[in-house]
């Protein structure tokens, strides 16, 4: 309760900082954002006061425990600004955007976005922004003493992230060395998109939805209308926010011994997204028409930001060939590398799985040779290569999960397949009604209510979701 406490008044500053545009922009909602932010401090300052002397516990289901009900407590809290405002009236719609904003997914239930409040819009680009990171690794990085197993959060919440080989000896010097490279590429790409003849409102709204993986935006029409320069540079931020945080770290400090542990999995990275947007080009070029320069422009940035689940669009790839979209829907479920802002089954897993594959092969073709998985020219353990193919098997039974539940819901066939990928993989458009410059308005109560849900396992990769509902769990 006191950790929570923190993550409450965290969140309550964090919407009391939308007060800087509602003031200056004058847009009439800065008692409404006052109310919410004061009334999330001081939730969480009651919190932390009234259990400033419970014990400390190093248990490690507590880890779990506790990230998951900080994830569910934010998504509930960061649904004030969007109710006490107006901008949305019902809460499972308030619910689906704050948890799409926190969980860094992107899909929302605005068909405009335009009309919406300075400090809404940057409420939606805040929480994701913050989301992308990781409020739990947030707080570790700001607060040196919490009384809790800080590595057990660590993995509890980014059970993605490549924990091999990290660039420092104690946890709270790795998260601060991760939040460090994050704060420096926010102002880098900022600096860069203003200086490209961008508002610096814009550049920071667009930075913080991008650099996160998020995707939200305050046009109506995504990344359409920026020019080619700026699409260029976000595309660019994308890229940059799906590559390992410790091995930027590491390359920005010139340590270029401690690069080769993640180098397979970056190369794997690069090499799907050059394949990848080589393939989107010649589809827009041969199939659709376009000229080349305009297919390497539109290809590259939009393919960019489906790997890495960031979900802005630079077209509305609803209308794009048939066979590119369900490039698209693979790309999302694979992702980008480990330890990044970015959603999917991460590219370490899938290099993983694609070798364990070939292993499999090889042992049928010769019994008594010994094929071990290797990945930076080191055998895999067996334990490891186990423990992926769980996660992907729970998130394969997830999804379909997923998509009997919203058809039952009353989403049709197609809708259903495109949302639940959408959520759980953190990319954002769907297909159909909501794919492209659509929204996910028209869902059912229940359907939306089962996306936030899917937003939220996504974001924590299933398993530190689904360990919670194990009877073995809860017996000491």
């Amino acid at each position: 309760m006191r950790f929570l406490g923190i993550v409450l008044m965290v969140e309550g500053l964090m919407i009391l900082s939308c007060l800087i545009p509602a003031l200056h922009f004058s847009d009439g909602t800065w008692e409404q954002i006052a109310l919410s932010g004061l009334f999330t401090f001081f939730v969480g300052l009651l919190l932390k006061v009234r259990f400033r002397r419970a014990r400390t516990m190093h248990n490690r289901r507590m880890a779990y425990l506790l990230v998951v009900l900080m994830w569910v407590v934010l998504g509930l809290f960061g649904t004030l600004p969007f109710l006490t405002t107006g901008t949305l009236i019902h809460f499972p719609d308030a619910l689906f955007e704050s948890m799409s904003g926190i969980t860094s997914t992107g899909a929302t239930v605005f068909s405009a976005v335009e009309w919406l409040p300075s400090s809404i819009l940057l409420w939606r680009s805040m929480t994701q922004w913050f989301g992308g990171f990781g409020i739990v690794l947030l707080v570790l990085a700001l607060v040196p003493s919490m009384g809790i197993n800080k590595y057990s959060l660590y993995t509890a919440e980014a059970s993605g992230a490549d924990n091999t080989g990290k660039q420092s000896s104690t946890m709270g010097s790795t998260v601060r060395h991760t939040l460090g490279v994050y704060i420096l590429l926010t102002f880098l790409f900022i600096f860069l998109l203003y200086k490209s003849g961008m508002h610096i409102w814009d550049a920071v709204n667009i930075t913080f939805t991008n650099i996160s993986s998020g995707g939200f935006s305050i046009y109506n029409n995504s990344l359409q209308g920026l020019t080619h320069l700026q699409q260029y540079i976000v595309a660019l931020a994308m890229l940059l926010s799906g590559v390992n945080f410790a091995l930027l770290f590491n390359f920005f400090t010139f340590r270029w011994d401690k690069l080769s542990h993640k180098l397979e999995q970056f190369l794997f990275y690069l090499c799907t997204v050059v394949a990848a947007s080589l393939f989107v080009i010649c589809a827009l070029v041969f199939a659709m028409g376009y000229s080349w320069g305009d297919a390497i422009r539109n290809g590259l940035v939009q393919t960019i930001s489906v790997i890495t689940t960031s979900g802005s669009l630079v077209a509305d790839t609803s209308q794009w060939w048939v066979p590119v979209s369900f490039l698209f829907v693979v790309l999302s479920l694979c992702g980008a590398m480990a330890g990044s802002t970015t959603g999917g089954l991460k590219a370490m897993r899938v290099l993983i799985l694609v070798r364990h594959v070939r292993k499999i092969l090889r042992d049928r073709l010769h019994p008594q040779s010994v094929n071990p998985v290797r990945l930076n020219g080191k055998p895999v353990s067996s334990h490891i290569v186990t423990n992926v193919m769980v996660i992907f098997m729970v998130f394969v039974m997830v999804i379909f999960i997923g998509i009997m539940l919203l058809m039952l819901s009353g989403i049709n066939a197609t809708e259903s397949i495109g949302a639940v990928i959408a959520c759980i993989t953190g990319y954002g458009p769907g297909l159909g009604i909501s794919g492209g410059f659509g929204c996910y308005a028209h869902f059912t109560t229940p359907a939306k209510l089962i996306c936030s849900l899917l937003m939220l396992m996504g974001r924590l990769e299933c398993l530190t979701v689904l360990i919670l509902f194990i009877p073995a769990f809860w017996k000491k």
